[in-house]
């Protein structure tokens, strides 16, 4: 294994490298009776799903008295696909509830479930709860291969089976195997190595450069934005079954509001790889872009060190000659690529004869209970009497799969009941929004986002109705800093925090997650937000083409037509 640029390694490279494969001294720390963790444990429990954090809202009170932060941990867990079984989902809710400061699920833009708020005496007790239900958290954070993200509509279609069992093969293939995990959270037994073994045959001691996420999709369905992605799997559906795979590399989101070096990028087309042998052909090709990733991203500076950065770099052609290099063939050229929508499976859907799944709306991903809609309680009741598969999707909303038809009017009372909105009950505008955490947990966020885009909405939506608006589809996403947890940057209109209570605006992009937005207006306050997008969306309004989406239009009239019109 050559890793490059050693000599100039940053400071996370040499903590990683020294945590003799991820144990740090977790395991010392966890009984030391301090609420937080030293700054190199922090760096490799991320490995382990979880990051150290502290309540934001609580900081300065705490200064003027004197007193040290408020530290909590946030653990994620790794759901490959975005599936748990009835009981898996219903640990998730007991530990929430007995565990989180906070009492809440999140939902990830990677099919996950976040608990906030887990103090570091409950840590191990809650990691393991989650292991003892088939649950693990190791790699849902760090810089490894992240969850394997998947299209969550079910359905009785061969191709579906298919997608799943190579998510699951993939998953096995990319996912780091240091017995650390066990030994810290399970306590097991250390495992002896012969001479030539290592515990990361794939990943080695330094692991990689940064996180490294794949997703796979069905051709035409962009729900989960494949372009995204280190790695996206396209799948060509023949015949009702997956004939193979065109691979995109080098997607990504994160950009660093002060470095303009930095960029979102769509993932390129690379090759086509048939499904007829899988392990000889879309593991093998998965893992060789993995390797490279690791031996030739940049280990110097973190702000470069995503894929999407080496392939920039280096060129296509010599990323493609490099996996042809290492498998030892020629690789197929990529196949044209059709895509019809973006966005998510809410509402009923057919599953097989007799059996449906609905897909409901979270609200930016939270499953909690408020004084007015007691989302957690109903989800918790219903998945213990009709005991569905649970599936989240990118979108960060829920699917409840295996529902017998003959009990679809009992499931819609029992959350109309509850105060639970059906998806066809809400407006479209509030259908495609995304936001991520932000305050008060996230360390990196300089501006609201989850807290704040429920009060942006409204105005929205009485902005869309009033110019006959109302059905488009129109992504808004909203994050509180540069780094896109939300996948803010092919949004349709994007709000990025950029200082408290001041959002740079984005637009562009498209519905169907296939090309960049640009920067429309920057520092915009919070209260103006609206105002300021309110001039294009009036000239979409009266200015579009026959059938033409906000995306399209903003691509046909460029930039330039709005500051020249002094609204940029």
């Amino acid at each position: 294994m050559t890793i490059q640029g050693k000599e100039k390694e940053s400071k996370i490279e040499a903590i990683k490298r020294q945590s003799r494969y991820l144990r740090g001294t977790i395991k010392e720390a966890l009984q030391d009776g301090k609420p937080m963790f030293s700054e190199e444990d922090i760096q490799v429990l991320k490995f382990h799903g979880v990051y150290q954090q502290d309540d934001r809202d609580l900081r300065s009170k705490l200064v003027k008295e004197g007193k040290e932060k408020h530290y909590s941990m946030m653990i994620r867990a790794r759901i490959p696909g975005g599936v748990l079984s009835p009981d898996q989902y219903l640990v998730f809710d007991r530990l929430a509830s007995e565990y989180s400061e906070y009492g809440t699920l999140r939902i990830t833009t990677r099919q996950t479930l976040q608990l906030h708020g887990i103090l570091k005496g409950n840590l191990k007790t809650t990691i393991q709860s989650l292991n003892e239900a088939l649950i693990t958290t190791l790699g849902a954070c760090g810089d490894s291969g992240r969850n394997i993200i998947c299209c969550a509509k079910p359905g009785d279609e061969p191709f579906r089976d298919e997608m799943r069992e190579d998510l699951l093969a993939l998953t096995d293939r990319l996912s780091a195997k240091t017995n650390a995990y066990h030994e810290i959270w399970l306590d097991g037994e250390p495992v002896r190595l012969s001479d030539g073994e290592t515990e990361e045959p794939l990943y080695g001691d330094s692991y990689l450069p940064r996180k490294f996420k794949v997703a796979i999709v069905p051709e035409g369905d962009n729900c989960l934005d494949v372009y995204d992605n280190d790695v996206g799997l396209v799948a060509h559906i023949e015949d009702g079954r997956v004939a193979g795979y065109t691979v995109l590399v080098g997607g990504g989101m994160g950009r660093t509001a002060v470095d303009q070096s930095t960029y979102p990028r769509l993932a390129s087309p690379l090759c086509y790889v048939s499904r007829k042998d899988v392990v000889d052909t879309i593991l093998d090709t998965c893992v060789a872009i993995v390797a490279i990733e690791r031996d030739f991203g940049d280990r110097s500076n973190r702000r470069f060190a995503r894929m999407k950065y080496l392939i920039d770099r280096r060129g296509l052609d010599w990323f493609r000659q490099e996996v042809e290099a290492r498998l030892g063939r020629k690789l197929e050229p990529p196949r044209t690529l059709q895509w019809h929508n973006g966005h998510d499976h809410l509402g009923w859907h057919r599953e097989r004869d007799g059996i449906s799944c609905l897909g409901l709306f979270i609200p930016y991903g939270r499953i909690k209970d408020t004084e007015n809609m007691q989302l957690k309680s109903v989800l918790r009741d219903l998945v213990l009497e009709l005991r569905p598969t649970v599936r989240f999707t990118a979108q960060q909303n829920v699917i409840l799969s295996g529902i017998p038809d003959e009990l679809r009017p009992a499931v819609e009372e029992r959350l109309r009941s509850a105060g639970v909105p059906l998806p066809q009950e809400l407006s479209t505008v509030r259908q495609n929004t995304m936001a991520c955490v932000a305050l008060p947990t996230c360390g990196l966020a300089l501006a609201e986002s989850e807290r704040a885009l429920p009060d942006l909405l409204p105005p929205f939506e009485r902005l869309f109705e009033e110019l006959g608006l109302a059905g488009e589809t129109v992504t808004i996403r909203m994050t509180g800093c540069a780094n896109g947890c939300a996948r803010p940057y092919n949004a349709n209109i994007a709000f990025i925090g950029r200082a408290s209570g001041k959002y740079d605006i984005f637009l562009g992009g498209s519905a169907l997650g296939t090309a960049l937005n640009e920067r429309f207006r920057e520092a915009v306050p919070f209260d103006r937000l609206v105002d300021a997008v309110r001039p294009v969306l009036e000239a979409f309004a009266h200015e579009r083409e026959q059938g033409e989406d906000f995306g399209s239009y903003w691509r046909r009239v460029g930039l330039e037509r709005f500051r020249s019109a002094g609204n940029a």
